[in-house]
């Protein structure tokens, strides 16, 4: 793998494969991808954002996702995801993504991702503006190379 693909990404988080996400080819299922860049995005919203948030009024709504699968997710693959924000908007950003595993002593790609979130508030039933606190805390986490604003 070309190790500047992970250059911009500072932030991972480490995925346990369960049995039950594991098809009868032995594979991980494809539907699991999401849910492994959901939980590298909470855990960047813990480490980066790093602020109690109210999610039941302002929360943010997936509003686009998208993978390519690159190869296949093993049981016993030591899988993380690399995540960080590629664009920041008004109301959205978006999130790409590395999933990865060590193979032969070699990092490799088992899928990478975008998907656009859009900040909400559920009292109002409308986007809002990305809270400047998190605004603030993305620029000063992320590296502007890799940052579109």
């Amino acid at each position: 793998m070309d190790k500047s693909f992970l250059s911009g990404f500072r932030h991972r988080t480490f995925i346990q494969i369960r049995f039950k996400d594991v098809d009868k080819m032995g594979h991980v299922n494809n539907a699991n991808h999401l849910t492994y860049f959901e939980l590298a995005r909470m855990g960047y919203f813990r480490e980066v954002i790093s602020e109690p948030i109210d999610w039941s009024r302002d929360g943010i709504i997936l509003a686009r996702a998208e993978i390519d699968y690159r190869l296949p997710v093993l049981l016993d693959d030591d899988v993380r995801v690399w995540c960080r924000i590629g664009k920041l908007g008004k109301t959205s950003f978006d999130f790409i993504y590395a999933m990865t595993a060590v193979r032969h002593d070699t990092e490799v790609i088992l899928a990478e991702g975008r998907s656009v979130q859009v900040c909400f508030n559920y009292e109002l039933n409308k986007p809002v503006e990305i809270p400047s606190s998190w605004r603030r805390k993305v620029l000063e986490y992320e590296d502007p190379l890799f940052l579109s604003v």
